[in-house]
């Protein structure tokens, strides 16, 4: 039998080579990755710019002796440019030159790549945060010279060599971060941790669009008192200087700074086979259930396929890494026989800004509801996140939104200062289940004052909502 081969060795590829490992040992599992980092952690890569993580070998969840000893043929710095699905052939470009793979079955685990639509994004000292590489550059542009080494990264020999010329500059005073989103938030953080100066400048009129407006204003209030500058509504034209970033120019003027990080968003990595196998209307692979492409044996898991929409039923494009992860696991268990649906998703997402914390799941701007095909009501509301006389209680803001006709829970986000994140994963759960407002609201959930009212503060908000629809 031909191997079980895998393009892309992080989430999705390794949950599946290794599942499959496991459940069938005498099953050949070759996976080609074209970095040297295989089995990381992308989204700790803010808090290890910021210096929350010391080395970046504390961001790898597996190496690669621990890989091998699993019994799978793990290749890095071999990149596949090609794949022919009537001839069951991947196109591999490694260090020796370019060569044909056979395979039985093929999972694509390409993950995404940073989107860069901005003139002037190749100058020096302009950054994607985009792979551990990417962030042992900013991290070595930001250490004194006198201070910095290779070794004091972490990287055990894997990090990229261009690294060093980074380290040998003068660090910032003022970077820019152009995008609102996830990682631009969070790395206004990281930035200002080594007392830099931020701009952060945002297109649309509110930070974090996806969690909906109260949520935006927060964060958008919290980076203002933390010192961060923020441009909302503003959109950058260009970055322009000689040789090096040295000022973002705006549609409202220019802002001089020494360094940008563009995170305007990512895109599916698709490259390879995008000719060969169905892609959806977001550009990512198109799959099935059990994360089968239209092609024959050849499967799509993680930031590279769509899933299914528990709330929508469609297809939809969530980049994040348990989806990945969870994908690439029953992958692996449905090429070893015991078929396993990849499971859906509600767009989960949890994000800090300093000392707030921000969720979000399902349906959350109704716009979006509305094109989904429901009738969307909408509340928000304050309420505590601890009983009242328990020290430690602060303002918690929910919203929800539902269907008006069904009941049915669409959506919601939260924001606060305490222990306000997880919280989202009690709406989540109820999307999951395709719970009413009525039955979101009788939920017996735990109380105590050190950690919550007698009424969550999802409950409040699931009471208000029932009374509204």
């Amino acid at each position: 039998m031909n191997p079980f081969v895998v393009i892309g060795g992080d989430a999705a590829g390794l949950s599946a080579a290794s599942k499959l490992k496991r459940e069938d040992p005498d099953r050949e599992v070759v996976v080609f990755e074209k970095g040297r980092w295989v089995s990381y952690a992308h989204c700790g890569t803010p808090y290890f710019v910021k210096g929350e993580v010391e080395s970046l070998v504390d961001l790898t969840s597996l190496s690669s002796d621990e890989i091998e000893e699993r019994g799978i043929d793990l290749r890095r710095e071999h990149e596949a440019v090609d794949v022919s699905t009537d001839e069951k052939t991947v196109t591999v470009r490694g260090p020796d030159g370019e060569f044909e793979q056979r395979y039985g079955d093929l999972l694509l685990a390409t993950g995404a790549r940073a989107a860069e639509p901005i003139e002037g994004g190749d100058l020096d000292n302009v950054f994607t945060l985009h792979g551990l590489d990417s962030a042992a550059r900013i991290r070595a542009l930001l250490e004194e010279p006198s201070e910095f080494t290779v070794e004091s990264l972490g990287g055990g020999g894997y990090v990229d060599e261009d690294v060093v010329r980074y380290g040998d500059r003068t660090p910032p005073e003022t970077v820019a971060v152009v995008g609102g989103g996830y990682v631009g938030v969070e790395m206004c953080e990281a930035f200002d941790a080594w007392d830099l100066d931020v701009h952060l400048f945002q297109r649309p009129d509110s930070l974090l669009p996806e969690f909906g407006g109260s949520v935006g204003e927060r964060v958008e209030e919290t980076l203002a008192e933390e010192g961060v500058e923020v441009h909302i509504g503003t959109e950058v034209e260009k970055l322009s200087g000689d040789g090096a970033v040295e000022e973002v120019v705006t549609s409202g003027g220019s802002v001089s700074v020494d360094a940008a990080l563009v995170g305007v968003g990512v895109r599916p990595n698709v490259g390879p086979v995008e000719n060969e196998v169905e892609l959806g209307r977001s550009g990512a692979v198109a799959v099935d259930r059990y994360g089968r492409t239209s092609a024959e044996n050849v499967y799509a898991a993680g930031d590279c396929a769509e899933a299914r929409h528990v709330v929508t039923g469609e297809s939809a494009w969530v980049p994040l890494g348990l989806t990945a992860n969870r994908a690439g696991r029953a992958i692996g268990a449905t090429v070893a026989g015991e078929h396993t649906p990849v499971g859906g998703v509600a767009g989960t997402a949890v994000v800090k800004a300093f000392d707030l914390e921000c969720g979000r799941t399902g349906l959350v701007n109704e716009e979006e509801a509305r094109e989904a095909g429901f009738e969307p009501v909408t509340v928000t509301v304050d309420t505590r996140s601890r009983s009242g006389y328990y020290p430690g209680a602060a303002e918690t803001t929910v919203r929800l939104v539902a269907d008006r006709g069904t009941g049915r829970l669409l959506g919601g986000s939260i924001v606060g200062e305490d222990r306000a994140a997880v919280r989202i994963n009690t709406v989540a759960t109820a999307l999951e289940s395709g719970m009413t407002v009525d039955e979101v609201e009788r939920l017996d959930l735990g109380y105590a004052p050190p950690f919550s009212p007698v009424w969550d503060p999802v409950l409040v908000a699931a009471k208000v909502l029932n009374g509204k629809l």
